[in-house]
């Protein structure tokens, strides 16, 4: 399937999700932070002709990306009548949350930066419940279905994922033939959630070519690598484990 056909198959499978709902959605509400993948998810979901709102929601750190992610709110306004952009800081939100626990003993960075992607989610879904929306996910194969590269609630708490059976490769290839703004195509990839605004090849220890590379071809020499990310995330990708007693 070339990439025009994938466009247009990940746009009508949205619309279908949500013609085909029992009380179907009147907004799409997609999370952007100025990355390759909620821009495409975005654009993806406005294509649909659905109300969609892209919402870029800066907290502290990442001024970068926040500036990519408005860039890309106003050119789906440029280009899309049905699309909606808000800019919501929750810096002062995530300052008060900070201050509440940062004296607890063994506070975790990594605690924090993983409520930052939370506090977006429960954002995403304050908008959606006044929009009547559906929460639309912006994560690709090898996030979410690779090596659980996500927060767990944050940006994996999510109603539908569009984007999710796309290799990072296809979303860059998606994004060029919808002519995305070239700047957050060529960004390199990051979360933002750290104050240094570390990439996620520096947390992963590979790139994204490298890890698709591990993931479809058993004697990559990157796969032991590959095995062991995923191995540490799979609590992620999993089900919940649920305690069944016995009924006998």
């Amino acid at each position: 399937m070339n990439s025009t056909k994938k466009i247009d198959f990940i746009s009508q499978w949205i619309k279908d999700y949500v013609d085909n709902m029992q009380n179907p959605a009147r907004t799409l509400i997609v999370g952007v932070s100025g990355g390759i993948d909620s821009a495409l998810t975005s654009t993806l979901s406005s294509l649909t002709g659905i109300k969609t709102i892209a919402v870029s929601m800066p907290i502290l750190t990442n001024k970068n990306s926040t500036n990519l992610g408005s860039v890309h709110g106003k050119w789906l306004l440029n280009n899309f009548t049905n699309a909606h952009f808000l800019d919501i800081d929750l810096t002062e939100s995530y300052k008060i949350f900070y201050s509440k626990l940062c004296d607890m003993e063994q506070t975790s960075e990594l605690g924090f930066a993983n409520s930052k992607a939370r506090l977006r989610m429960m954002t995403l879904y304050q908008v959606a419940s006044t929009q009547n929306g559906l929460v639309v996910g912006t994560g690709n194969k090898v996030e979410d279905f690779g090596v659980g590269f996500y927060t767990k609630y944050g940006d994996g708490g999510v109603d539908i994922s569009p984007i999710a059976d796309l290799m990072k490769s296809e979303v860059r290839e998606l994004s060029q033939v919808l002519k995305i703004d070239t700047r957050i195509i060529n960004a390199e990839p990051t979360d933002g959630l750290w104050d240094d605004d570390r990439t996620d090849e520096k947390q992963l220890g590979l790139s994204y070519d490298e890890l698709e590379e591990a993931m479809t071809n058993s004697n990559s020499i990157n796969r032991e690598k590959y095995k062991k990310i995923r191995g540490n995330n799979t609590h992620k990708m999993n089900p919940i484990p649920v305690c069944k007693l016995p009924r006998r």
